[in-house]
């Protein structure tokens, strides 16, 4: 039996209380049965019970077990491959209606927070840090291209504006985003969480899915129960494991790693990102970091492709901390964890339908969270026959890995190494 309680997170350890949820354990019928209860599968549940549907949430582990409850905490806007990126494969209208969509996602978090009071340390403000001319020049044209889609709350920060940000002398500048910011992930998710069941949604723990049964009344097995509904929505991303086959093909989970200090003194929380904002810098495998409501750094970083969980996180981690900030070598890490992400070969997010009464969203590529809450929207509209979104990601082209499952590991972790190594040599 896989573990399913929380990882010995950060997140864990200051996450709200939340009551027990039972595991599925008789025969239930609903409009809508969502498979998972992260962001994906909260973010669809929530916007189909504000429009009426009878919704159940079956959750293999805890919410917020994956992704959701263990990432970097950072509202990031776009999609993983930026808007131009798109617009050159689909063509402008499809691309429109795609950048229009790319900064809802925080929109949407912003509500929620506010609509049912979450908990979770929001804050704004997000920046991008460049360590080369070159990535300067490549986020003053993302600058332009964000723009010509009515995203207007940039800054671009020369080297003495990003000291005033963080205290980091590898910076040659960046750009601010006050539409970014972030967040304490897992209580958003169980805020979330709490919203749907105030709306009469059903979240039931300890519930994998094990087997859909597809056609014109689908149903979802659990080891000791089933759903049937009128619609299936597929939410387990990372964790999917082999559910849907056809699904597993076209994506591959990853792992991140991340570590959180002790708690710092205010006055060196303060010197290090005075406003408060977090940070991630332009390398392709990027650093990430922000700080904690409790004054904590959390710094994150590196891919491990094929998501094993590495030995030591720390070794990985730490040292990447101490290249930013040589201030914190005599602070202590009170917590390390690793969680996986759901990696495509295009980078761009698969969504689509499977016959007529199974939809899914999946593989973020590590603009997750955002992205999550903008894929419950584009669902639940799909669902009340409002398909135009929701059809500009399905036809977005993608991609098996070469080689499948067996290859698709080695490829992307010598991939990684070549943009590892354009990194270091600032290419």
């Amino acid at each position: 039996m896989a573990n399913t309680s929380y990882p010995a997170s950060y997140y864990a350890a200051s996450a709200n209380p939340v009551p027990p949820r039972p595991a599925l354990q008789d025969d239930v019928e609903t409009d809508v049965c969502v498979i998972g209860a992260g962001y994906t599968g909260l973010s669809s549940a929530l916007f189909l019970l504000e429009n009426g549907f009878k919704v159940t949430v079956l959750e293999a582990a805890k919410v917020g077990f994956g992704a959701s409850g263990r990432n970097g905490g950072q509202i990031v806007n776009s999609y993983s491959r930026d808007i131009d990126v798109i617009e050159r494969s689909v063509g402008p209208q499809q691309a429109q209606l795609l950048g229009n969509m790319a900064f809802e996602g925080g929109r949407i978090i912003r509500e929620r927070v506010a609509k049912y009071q979450i908990q979770c340390d929001l804050k704004d403000g997000g920046v991008f840090a460049a360590l080369t001319a070159k990535q300067m020049g490549h986020l003053e044209s993302q600058k332009r291209l964000w723009e010509r889609f009515g995203h207007t709350q940039l800054e671009l920060l020369d080297q003495r504006r990003i000291r005033e940000v963080v205290a980091c002398d590898e910076y040659v500048g960046g750009m601010l985003d006050m539409s970014g910011g972030h967040i304490h992930p897992l209580n958003l998710a169980l805020g979330e969480a709490a919203a749907v069941e105030s709306l009469g949604g059903v979240i039931y723990e300890q519930s994998p899915a094990v087997r859909i049964e597809r056609g014109a009344s689908p149903a979802v097995h659990t080891p000791q129960g089933k759903v049937r509904a009128k619609f299936i929505i597929v939410a387990g991303n990372a964790y999917l494991g082999n559910l849907v086959p056809e699904l597993a093909a076209k994506s591959m989970p990853c792992g991140t790693q991340v570590i959180a200090t002790e708690p710092l003194s205010d006055e060196l929380a303060h010197s290090l990102l005075p406003q408060d904002y977090c940070v991630e810098d332009c390398n392709y495998l990027l650093d990430y970091y922000r700080l904690t409501g409790d004054k904590r750094l959390i710094f994150g970083g590196g891919v491990v492709y094929g998501a094993r969980d590495p030995a030591n996180i720390e070794a990985i981690i730490r040292p990447k901390m101490l290249k930013a900030f040589p201030q914190l070598k005599d602070v202590k890490i009170d917590y390390a964890w690793t969680g996986n992400f759901l990696l495509t070969l295009s980078r761009l997010p698969q969504v689509g339908r499977l016959g007529d009464n199974i939809y899914y969203s999946q593989g973020c590529s590590g603009h997750g969270v955002t992205y999550t809450h903008l894929a419950g929207k584009v669902l639940a509209e799909a669902l009340r026959g409002q398909a135009e979104r929701f059809d500009a990601f399905a036809d977005l082209p993608h991609y098996p890995f070469p080689g499948g499952q067996l290859l698709r590991t080695p490829f992307a972790a010598m991939g990684a190494w070549y943009y590892g190594l354009r990194d270091k040599l600032g290419f």
